[in-house]
């Protein structure tokens, strides 16, 4: 039987790169179904996410043959099977429109990912996850017990083995070393168009310097609060007569369509890292 899978890759940039990528997956009996590159002449690195088919190989193997063609190139590179759907842990405290619209696209099959377990530290949306029948752990988190709590948390999302960490309106900030631990699979929400308006209440924020678009940030979490590489963002228009209660509940719509986007894109492997910046295989 054929089996899918989804290569990334990025490199330096030289000629031929496609070329020789186009026939490697040849010669493992592999049909190129999607393919889309970038060079970015600012770092000199070159992009690719390639989706195949081929038929199946043991993935070590297939993966060992992929280790010894990328070697010479100073390939990095990811190898993912599209029929494994990525496991995935989510974080929320008291706002829960984002977490309830993750829930409904994955109930619904939109969004290709496994949720394993919901992690809170408070209690308001157990019967929301008992009604998706996903585990939910309330973990209390004071600055007393910071640490101790985010080792529990490491500890779950380790035991579910989870591939993603969504931040779904999660308003603790993380300790540098959970930052390095979940680097590169751990995406936030911020409700405000970064880079304006970080940290706390933006929306009182943007109502003080009356601002006529606001908007939602969805990057991934580094140490540096809310200056990780951004994956999306959307606005949508204010007005004189809107207040800071007007400006949140259109915010929150905002917030979970572009939630949902960097979660679907991530979760298909569209993203690839950039130093700061992202690429986005749409």
């Amino acid at each position: 039987m054929s089996q899918v899978h989804v290569l990334t890759l990025s490199c330096p940039d030289r000629k031929g790169l496609v070329h020789a990528l186009s026939g490697f997956l040849l010669e493992q009996g592999g049909n190129i179904e999607e393919a889309a590159q970038f060079n970015d002449p600012a770092t000199g690195l070159f992009f690719m996410r390639v989706q195949f088919a081929c038929d199946a190989h043991d993935p070590t193997e297939l993966k060992a043959r992929l280790a010894q063609f990328a070697e010479p190139h100073q390939m990095q590179w990811g190898l993912h099977a599209t029929h494994e759907p990525m496991r995935t842990a989510i974080l929320v405290s008291r706002e829960g429109h984002c977490l309830n619209d993750l829930l409904f696209r994955w109930k619904s099959g939109l969004l290709p990912i496994d949720i394993r377990a919901i992690i809170s530290n408070h209690r308001d949306f157990y019967q929301l996850a008992a009604g998706y029948n996903i585990p939910f752990h309330h973990i209390p988190v004071t600055a007393a017990t910071k640490a101790q709590a985010e080792a529990r948390q490491l500890e779950i999302i380790e035991q579910e083995g989870a591939e993603l960490v969504v931040l779904a309106r999660y308003m603790q900030v993380l300790s540098n070393g959970m930052c390095q631990r979940l680097a590169g699979r751990a995406i936030n929400i911020h409700h405000s168009f970064l880079p304006s308006f970080k940290g706390a209440k933006p929306y009182y924020q943007a109502h003080d310097r009356g601002v006529k678009l606001i908007g939602a940030t969805a990057h991934y979490v580094t140490a540096d609060l809310d200056e990780g590489p951004i994956i999306e963002q959307d606005v949508t228009r204010a007005d004189h007569t809107d207040t800071v209660e007007d400006l949140t509940a259109r915010g929150r719509d905002t917030e979970s369509q572009v939630l949902a986007r960097a979660v679907k894109w991530h979760s298909e492997h569209r993203v690839l890292q950039n130093g700061h910046k992202t690429v986005i295989f749409r």
